[in-house]
C-alpha cells in the first residue's frame, strides 16, 4: 500500500507543471486575440468616425446645379457664341503654333541639309524609304534653272550614296560634268569624240551576269545584239522598222556571229548590203535591207564612224564605284549622242539585270536631248519601270518640265512615255522655275497652289521635295571639298577673273603694264 500512494504522488508531481503550462499557452493566445479584437473594433469605430465627418461635410457644402445657375447669374446670352474665320499665313501662325513641323523622314540615310520648317536636318535615301514603305518607286525627277543648283545636287546624292556601298552609272554625260567627279572617287570617265582613241564595239558581249548559264547567257547576248542594232538603225532613219528590215539585220547578225567569236559592226553591214546567197533564196534580201545597211553604214564609213567600227578599247567595269560616259566631245551632234546613249545602254544593261550587282544610282542628265529619240526613251522606260527588280536608282534631270512637250506629238506613244517617267518617279525636286513655267511645272507633278508660288523665290540650293503626299523645302549644304568639284562656273569666273585684271584701253594684264 506505501509502494502505491508513492507511485501515486510521484505521478501528479511529473504532470503537475505541464498542466500548468497549457493553461499558460492558451492564456497568452486568449490575451493575444482580445488585443486584435479590441484593435479592429478601435479602426472600425475610426473608419466609422471619419465616413461621418465627410458626410456631414457633404451636407454641409452648396453646390452649383448641373445646368448652371439661372438668370443673369448664369452669363450667358440668348443666341450661341460665334467667331470670325481667320486665314493668315504660315510664318504668322507659326507664332502661335511654334511647335508643330514636319517630322521629317527620319536619320537614316544621306544627308543633303537643313529642312527649312523645321530647321532640322533633312536625310534622304530611296533604298531606305523603299524599305520602311514610305515609297514605292525609287526613282527621281529633278528638275531647275541654270544655276539654281540642281546639279550640285545630284552630284552630292550619288556620291555621298558611295560609303554607303551603292554605285553610280551615267550612261550619257553631254556636257562631260560627271567626268572630274567620277575620276574623284576612283571611279572611270570613258571619254569618246572624233579624234580619240577611245572606241566603243556595240556587239561585244558586256558584263556577264553570276549564275546565268551558258545558254542563258548566249540567248540574252543574241537578243541584246538584235535589240541593239535595231535600235540604232532606227535611231540613224528617225523611224520604226519594218519586219522585212528586222529580218535582214537578224540573218545579217547571224552570219557575222558565224564568222567570228566577237563580231563588229562593219561585218553586220557588210552582211546586210551583201546577204549570203544561202540565206537570200528569193534574191530580195539585199533590197528589204539597203535602207537599214545604208543607215548603219554612216556609223563604220560616215559622218559617224571612228567611234562603233572596231573591237572595244575600253570596257565597262561595274565593280567600280562610278563609270561615267563623257559625250562632252559630240554634243554638238545629237544623232551621235543617242546613238552612244543606246550602245551605252546596252552596255549597262547586262550590269544592271545581274542580282548580285547591288545597289545603283542610274543618271540621266541633260534628259530633253536623250528623251527625243524613240528606241532610247523606251530603253529609259524599260529601266525606270524595273527598278525595284534591278535594284536602282534613276534620276532624271531638266532644266523645266516643259522639256517633255518636244518630246513627240501631243497624244503619240513617246509623249505617253515621256509622262510615264514622272508617273513612275515618286520623289520630285523642283528648283527655281521661270514664272511662265509655274502653270506647266505644277500641272505635271500636281503641285498645290502654295507649292507653286514658291518656286520663283527659291534661292540657289533651295528646292521643293515632293516626296509621295509629302512636301519640303530644303536647303542643300555643301562640303567646301564638294564645293571646288561640283563647280560648274569655273570658265565663267575664271574669265571674269582675267578680266577684272586688264586694263580697260590696252587690254593688258594690270600687273604686268609696268613691266
Amino acid at each position: 500500500m506505501i509502494g502505491q500512494d508513492d507511485s501515486r504522488l510521484h505521478t501528479a508531481v511529473l504532470v503537475g507543471p505541464e498542466g500548468e503550462r497549457r493553461r499558460a499557452r492558451k492564456a497568452r493566445r486568449q490575451a493575444a486575440a482580445k488585443v486584435e479584437t479590441d484593435a479592429r473594433r478601435h479602426r472600425k469605430v475610426q473608419a466609422r468616425a471619419k465616413w461621418e465627418a465627410e458626410q456631414a461635410e457633404r451636407r454641409n457644402t452648396s453646390y452649383l446645379p448641373p445646368a448652371g445657375e439661372a438668370g443673369p447669374a448664369a452669363l450667358r446670352t440668348p443666341g450661341r457664341f460665334r467667331l470670325p474665320k481667320h486665314q493668315d499665313t504660315s510664318a504668322t501662325l507659326a507664332g502661335q503654333y511654334p511647335f508643330l513641323a514636319e517630322a521629317g523622314l527620319g536619320n537614316q540615310g544621306v544627308f543633303v541639309g537643313q529642312d527649312l520648317y523645321s530647321g532640322g536636318s533633312f536625310v534622304y535615301d530611296p533604298w531606305v524609304l523603299y524599305q520602311r514603305g514610305l515609297i514605292t518607286a525609287p526613282n527621281v525627277v529633278l528638275a531647275g534653272i541654270v544655276g539654281s543648283g540642281k546639279s550640285s545636287l545630284a552630284k552630292s546624292l550619288y556620291t555621298r550614296s558611295l560609303p554607303f556601298g551603292r554605285r553610280v552609272y551615267v550612261p550619257g554625260d553631254p556636257k562631260g560634268e560627271h567626268t572630274a567627279v567620277a575620276e574623284a572617287v576612283g571611279g572611270r570617265a570613258i571619254i569618246l569624240g572624233h579624234g580619240l582613241r577611245n572606241r566603243l564595239n556595240p556587239l561585244d558581249e558586256g558584263h556577264r551576269p553570276s549564275a546565268v548559264s551558258d545558254a542563258e547567257w548566249a540567248m540574252q547576248v543574241a537578243s541584246r545584239r538584235r535589240d541593239l542594232i535595231g535600235a540604232l538603225a532606227e535611231t540613224v532613219l528617225d523611224r520604226p522598222l519594218s519586219p522585212l528590215e528586222h529580218t535582214a539585220i537578224d540573218l545579217a547578225l547571224r552570219d557575222a556571229v558565224r564568222s567570228a567569236e566577237v563580231p563588229i559592226l562593219p561585218m553586220v553591214v557588210d552582211r546586210i548590203l551583201s546577204p549570203n546567197t544561202a540565206d537570200d533564196e528569193d534574191g530580195r534580201l539585199a533590197e528589204d535591207g539597203r535602207l537599214v545597211g545604208h543607215a548603219l553604214r554612216r556609223l563604220v564609213a560616215g559622218d559617224l564612224q571612228g567611234l562603233f567600227d572596231g573591237p572595244s578599247t575600253v570596257r565597262f567595269d561595274p565593280s567600280l564605284p562610278m563609270v561615267s560616259l563623257d559625250l562632252s566631245r559630240v554634243a554638238e551632234n545629237s544623232t551621235l549622242i543617242s546613238v552612244l546613249m543606246t550602245c551605252s545602254s546596252a552596255w549597262m544593261e547586262s550590269a544592271l539585270s545581274d542580282p548580285a550587282g547591288g545597289q545603283r544610282w542610274v543618271i540621266y542628265d541633260e534628259a530633253w536631248r536623250l528623251m527625243q529619240y524613240p528606241a532610247l526613251l523606251r530603253r529609259m522606260d524599260a529601266q525606270w519601270r524595273l527598278a525595284r527588280h534591278f535594284g536602282i536608282a534613276n534620276m532624271l534631270i531638266f532644266h523645266k518640265l516643259s522639256d517633255l512637250d518636244n518630246v513627240g506629238d501631243a497624244g503619240t506613244a513617246m509623249r505617253a512615255l515621256a509622262s510615264s517617267l514622272l508617273a513612275n518617279a515618286e520623289t520630285r525636286i523642283v528648283y527655281r522655275q521661270e514664272p511662265d513655267q509655274l502653270g506647266s511645272t505644277a500641272l505635271a507633278l500636281g503641285l498645290t497652289g502654295t507649292e507653286q508660288k514658291l518656286l520663283p523665290g527659291l534661292g540657289t540650293g533651295q528646292g521643293l521635295w515632293r516626296i509621295k503626299d509629302r512636301s519640303f523645302v530644303v536647303q542643300h549644304q555643301l562640303h567646301p571639298a564638294e564645293l571646288a568639284a561640283f563647280d560648274t562656273t569655273g570658265r565663267m569666273t575664271s574669265d571674269s577673273h582675267e578680266f577684272r585684271n586688264l586694263d580697260v584701253r590696252s587690254g593688258i594684264p594690270n600687273d604686268r603694264r609696268d613691266s
